[in-house]
C-alpha cells in the first residue's frame, strides 16, 4: 500500500574514516516506484531558522545531513558523528563528580555547511518537498521557466558520501562549502573541488571536501566556489570526517590519518560515477535493510492521504480527530529510517542523532547511559535492524579500558557521595552522560554498567549469537565484580549504597528498585552466559548466589505503588518523567503480567496511573511500552498519540519534519529517544516475547484492529514473526528461527509450542 505524508531533517572492529574498495553496483534501478512508496511531504522548503524542525534527515551512520530544499539556495547542515571536542575528563569536581562542560567533556558538532545556489530559480511554481522513507531520499521537485525541476540528497553508506543531484532544464550555479569553526575553505584547481581542514584543542583532526560533475554545460573552482554553468544534470559530492579511531591505546586518534586527503579521495571518486549509479548503489544497501519489515496497520481515507505532512498531524492532534493509521505506519517506518540512517557501524546515536542545528546542541548530545541511549536501541532487533545494534554494543567494548580505569581510580574518592562504603571498588561503571573518548560526565552512575549491560544482552536474546555474546563477556563480567564489591549487607537482604533513583528522589538512598532490578538482572544474564560460553562458571555461580540474596521492591502499603526506594512514601515527583522504579517490568521481565506476582503487577499499574499521561516524548513512549506489557491497548495507543501531537509554541510534540520535540520554556529542543521508542511502545502492542513465549497482538488498539499485519519483527528468543489479523485476531502468524529452538506462541487463550530448527519456518492459524 503506498502511503503519502505531507510545512502547509579499532580495537573492536569499528572501521574509521579511511579509503576503502569501491562498492559493487546494482545492474538496474532498484528504487521503489513513486506510486507505491512512503513519503512525507511538504508544500514549502524549510526555513533555515527552523531547520532543526522542518529540515528532512540524511545520513549513513556517520555522515549526516539535515537538507532545506529551498530552490535557489538549497542548504545542508553536515556532521561527521565523531567530530567530537573535549577529552578523557578523568578529574573530578571538589563534590566527586565529573565536570560536565564543553571544555571539559566536550560536545559533539556540526562539521560543515553546504549551500547550493541556483540564483535566478526563484518564482517557482508547483514546489513539492518529500522525504522518500522507501528508497532513503530527500527529493525536491519544481516547475522553473517551464522545465520540470528534480533535485535527490542522499547519503551513500557504500560510497561513504553525501550527493546533490540536479536536473532538469538548464542548470546554471554554484556550490559553496562552509566550516563552523573559523575554517578557511580553499578552492582546488586542479580537483575541480574546494576544501577545509581543522583540529580542536583535543588533537582531534578533521576536514571536508565538496566537487561536482555534470552532464553537459562545464563544471569549474572560482576562487572557493565550485561552479557550473549551462549543464543538463549535476552531482554534487560531499564528504569530510576525522582522526578519530576506536581504540583507547591511541587516545581515540590516528595522527597518521589526513582526513582532508581521505575526503578528497572519496569526492573525486564518486564524481567518477555516473549519478544513476550513485543513486542505485544507495537505495539497494539502503533498502536491504528497510524492506526487512513490512507493516499495515489499516487504511487512512483519501482526505487524510491528500494532505502534507504537517497538515496531517496537526489535525489528528486535533480533539476527536479519526485514527490515521497509514500515518502511524509511516511514523513506525520513519523510527526505522532514523535507524537505517544513523546507525551503520560507526559511533551509536546519540541524544540527537546524526542532525545538529548548531553547535551548542543541549546536554552536549552526549550519551546519557540513565534511559536515551538504551531507548535509542530499543527498536534495532525488534524493528529487523539488528545489525544496527553493532554500533552500540561495539562502542561499548572500545570505551571499557577506560571506563574501568575510571572506576577503580576515581570512584571511591572520598568525596564522591556514591562511593563503596565497604572501601573496595573492581570492574567498571559509568556516570550518566558519557562521550567518545573514555570520558564521563555529570554525576557517577552506579547501576549505568547494569543498564547498559542489559540493553547489550537482549541483542543475545534476539539473536542467540555466540560470537556476539564473547565479544560483550567483558562487559558483562566487569559490571558483575562492580557489584561485587558494592552490595552491603541490610536484614532485608543485600542492597546497592548511596544512590539517586534517576533523576529525582533522595541522593543518598540505599537499595533503590532501579538498581536493585538491574543486578538481579545482570547476575541472572551473567550466569547463563557462563554457561553458554563454558567460562568463569564458577564465578557465575556466585553471582547467582548473590542474586538469590538480593533485597526486591514491594508494594507500598500507603501507596499502592510499587516502592522505588526501600519506604513506604513516594519520595520523588509523582509524575517524574522516568520510571526507574518500574525497570523490571520494562525492559525487564522479572514482573510479568503473567507471573504470578498480582500485587506486584498491581504496584506496576497504580504508579503509572500516577505518572500520568502528559510528558515529555520518550517518557511517553516509556510508558507507552508498559502499558502494552499490562496489555491496556487503549492506554498504551493514547500514550503514542501525546508522542504524535503537533509541536507547537514549543510544546512537547512532533515537529513537521517528524522529529521529537522537547518543551524548554521559551524553545522546544530535538530529542531524538522517543523517535525510537515510540515506535517500540507500538511494536509491543502488536507482540511482547521473551525467550520461551511469544505472545501475538497483547495490546492491539481498535484504530488498529479492523485490519493489518506486520512481517520481519523480532522476538526475544531467536525468532522473527509475520502476522496478520482481521476484527482484533489473529489470522495467521509464521514463526522463523533465527538461533531459537523452541517456544510457546499465545494468542488470547489460544496457545501451541513449537520446536523449529535454525532457519526453519512453521505457520499456525489460532483458534479459538
Amino acid at each position: 500500500m503506498s502511503s503519502v505524508l505531507g510545512v502547509g531533517a579499532l580495537a573492536s572492529g569499528l572501521p574509521t574514516f579511511t579509503a576503502q574498495a569501491a562498492p559493487q553496483r546494482p545492474a538496474v534501478s532498484s528504487l521503489v516506484a513513486t506510486e507505491e512508496a512512503t513519503r512525507l511531504w511538504y508544500p514549502a522548503p524549510a526555513a533555515e531558522g527552523v531547520i532543526i524542525e522542518q529540515g528532512l534527515p540524511v545520513g549513513n551512520g556517520r555522515l549526516g545531513a539535515l537538507v532545506g530544499g529551498d530552490p535557489a539556495r538549497d542548504f545542508l547542515y553536515l556532521t561527521d558523528v565523531t567530530l567530537w571536542t573535549g577529552g578523557l575528563n578523568d578529574t573530578l569536581d571538589a563534590d566527586g563528580q565529573f565536570p560536565y562542560d564543553p571544555a571539559n567533556f566536550g560536545t559533539f558538532s556540526l562539521l560543515a555547511k553546504l549551500f547550493v545556489l541556483l540564483p535566478d530559480h526563484i518564482g517557482v511554481s508547483d514546489y513539492r518537498r518529500e522525504l522518500d522513507l522507501s528508497n532513503g531520499i530527500v527529493t525536491t521537485t519544481y516547475t522553473h521557466d517551464g522545465a520540470t525541476h528534480r533535485r535527490e540528497v542522499y547519503a551513500s553508506h557504500p560510497d561513504d558520501v553525501v550527493i546533490v543531484r540536479l536536473s532538469g532544464g538548464e542548470l546554471t550555479g554554484s556550490v559553496v562549502l562552509e566550516g563552523t569553526h573559523g575554517e578557511s575553505t580553499v578552492g582546488e584547481v586542479s580537483r575541480t573541488a574546494a576544501r577545509f581542514s581543522g583540529s580542536f584543542p583535543n588533537g582531534l583532526a578533521y576536514g571536508a571536501a565538496v566537487t561536482a560533475s555534470a552532464i553537459g554545460g562545464a563544471v569549474e573552482v572560482r576562487g572557493t566556489e565550485v561552479a557550473f554553468v549551462g549543464c543538463r544534470e549535476v552531482v554534487i559530492v560531499f564528504s569530510g570526517g576525522t582522526n578519530y579511531v576506536p581504540d583507547s591505546s591511541t587516545g581515540f586518534k590516528d595522527p597518521t590519518l589526513d582526513p582532508v586527503a581521505v575526503a578528497l579521495a572519496r569526492v573525486a571518486a564518486a564524481a567518477r560515477i555516473p549519478g544513476a549509479a550513485l543513486l542505485n548503489t544507495h537505495v539497494a544497501d539502503y533498502r536491504e535493510r528497510y524492506d526487512r519489515m513490512t507493516i499495515d496497520l489499516g487504511e487512512s481515507t483519501a482526505q487524510q492521504r491528500g494532505m502534507d505532512t504537517w497538515s496531517r498531524l496537526v489535525a489528528r492532534g486535533g480533539d476527536g480527530a479519526a485514527p490515521d493509521p497509514e500515518l502511524e505506519a509511516s511514523y513506525l517506518q520513519f523510527g526505522r529510517y532514523l535507524m537505517i540512517t544513523g546507525s551503520r557501524r560507526s559511533l551509536p546515536i546519540n541524544l540527537q542523532g546524526l542532525w545538529l542545528s548548531n553547535n551548542t546542541p543541549d546536554w552536549y548530545s552526549d550519551y546519557h547511559t540513565d534511559i536515551n541511549l538504551q531507548m535509542n536501541y530499543w527498536l534495532a532487533d525488534r524493528a529487523a535492524l539488528s545489525d544496527c545494534f553493532d554500533a552500540f554494543a561495539d562502542y561499548c567494548v572500545a570505551q571499557l579500558p577506560e571506563w574501568s580505569k575510571q572506576t577503580r581510580a576515581l570512584f571511591n574518592d572520598p568525596r564522591n557521595r556514591f562511593r563503596n562504603t565497604s572501601g573496595k571498588v573492581a570492574g567498571w561503571t559509568t556516570a550518566f552522560s558519557s562521550n567518545i573518548y573514555g570520558g564521563l560526565g555529570w554525576w557517577w552512575h552506579p547501576a549505568g554498567n547494569a543498564w547498559l549491560c542489559n540493553s547489550l544482552w537482549e541483542h543475545y536474546d534476539f539473536t542467540q549469537d555466540t560470537g556476539y555474546l564473547s565479544k560483550i563477556y567483558p562487559l558483562l563480567k566487569g559490571a558483575c565484580e562492580f557489584w561485587e564489591s558494592r552490595l552491603i549487607e541490610s536484614p532485608q537482604g543485600l542492597i546497592d549504597d548511596h544512590d539517586w533513583s534517576p533523576e529525582h528522589g533522595p541522593q543518598d538512598a540505599r537499595g533503590i528498585t532501579y538498581a536493585q532490578e538491574l543486578v538481579w538482572d545482570l547476575f541472572g544474564k551473567y550466569r547463563i552466559a557462563t554457561d553458554v560460553l563454558h567460562r568463569d562458571q564458577d564465578y557465575g555461580r556466585a553471582m547467582s548466589a548473590l542474586r538469590d540474596r538480593l533485597y526486591l521492591p514491594e508494594v507500598s502499603p500507603t501507596t499502592g505503588m510499587l516502592q522505588e526506594w526501600m519506604s513506604p512514601d513516594d519520595l520523588g515527583e509523582t509524575t517524574h518523567r522516568h520510571l526507574s522504579g518500574l525497570i523490571g517490568f520494562f525492559p525487564g521481565d522479572r514482573i510479568r503480567a503473567d507471573g504470578g506476582h498480582p500485587d506486584l503487577v498491581e504496584g506496576v499499574r497504580q504508579t503509572l496511573i500516577r505518572r500520568g499521561v502528559d510528558s515529555f516524548g520518550w517518557a511517553c513512549a516509556w510508558r507507552s511500552a508498559c502499558w502494552a506489557r499490562l496489555r491496556d491497548a487503549d492506554r498504551a495507543y493514547q500514550l503514542l498519540l501525546n508522542v504524535l501531537r503537533p509541536s507547537i509554541d514549543f510544546a512537547n510534540g512532533t515537529a513537521p519534519n517528524m522529529f521529537d520535540m522537547y518543551s524548554f520554556g521559551d524553545r522546544a529542543i530535538f530529542q531524538i529517544d522517543a523517535n525510537l521508542g515510540a515506535p517500540t511502545a507500538m511494536l509491543e502492542m502488536v507482540l511482547y516475547s521473551r525467550p520461551g513465549v511469544i505472545e501475538l497482538l497483547p495490546a492491539l488498539p481498535g484504530a488498529w484492529a479492523r485490519s493489518g499485519s506486520v512481517a520481519g519483527i523480532g522476538a526475544r528468543g531467536g525468532f522473527v514473526v509475520d502476522l496478520s489479523w482481521r476484527d482484533g485476531a489473529v489470522t495467521e502468524a509464521t514463526i522463523h528461527s533465527v538461533g531459537g529452538r523452541t517456544t510457546e506462541v499465545r494468542a488470547g487463550a489460544w496457545t501451541r509450542t513449537l520446536r523449529l530448527r535454525e532457519g526453519e519456518s512453521i505457520t499456525v492459524t489460532p483458534t479459538s
